[in-house]
């Protein structure tokens, strides 16, 4: 089993930058697959981009391909989201999720383990 603990949201304007953090405690980080996800209130939770277990492959939503980049560092258990270019329509609570498996998903049903999530807002 394994937690996480988001930071790094904040307020921004249009066109900023953010960094995200997720901090893992547990055994085993460099064997799951990391994920970033987001909500607005009243919408479903939509995927934001992914990473396998050495980094060596990820994937992105449309909509931050481009803008966004997942990384992570297995020494310090810690999975990233570097937020360039940010536009108010990125506004929403980020959460960084994990499963162990062989396969990359973008269902957030399918990771069994979440944090607390951070709120990014960005201002027009």
């Amino acid at each position: 089993q394994v937690q996480l603990v988001e930071s790094g949201g904040g307020l921004v304007q249009a066109g900023g930058s953010l960094r995200l953090s997720c901090a893992a405690s547990g055994r085993s980080f460099d064997t799951y697959i990391m994920g970033w996800f987001r909500q607005d209130p009243g919408k479903e939770r939509e995927f934001v981009a992914a990473i396998w277990w050495g980094g060596s492959s990820t994937h992105y939503s449309d909509s931050v391909k481009g803008r966004f980049t997942i990384s992570r560092d297995n020494a310090k258990n810690t999975v990233y989201l570097q937020m360039n270019n940010l536009k108010p329509e990125d506004t929403a609570v980020y959460y960084c999720a994990a499963r162990t498996s062989v396969r990359l998903t973008m269902n957030w049903y399918e990771y069994p383990y979440w944090g607390q999530g951070t709120q990014v807002t960005v201002s027009s």
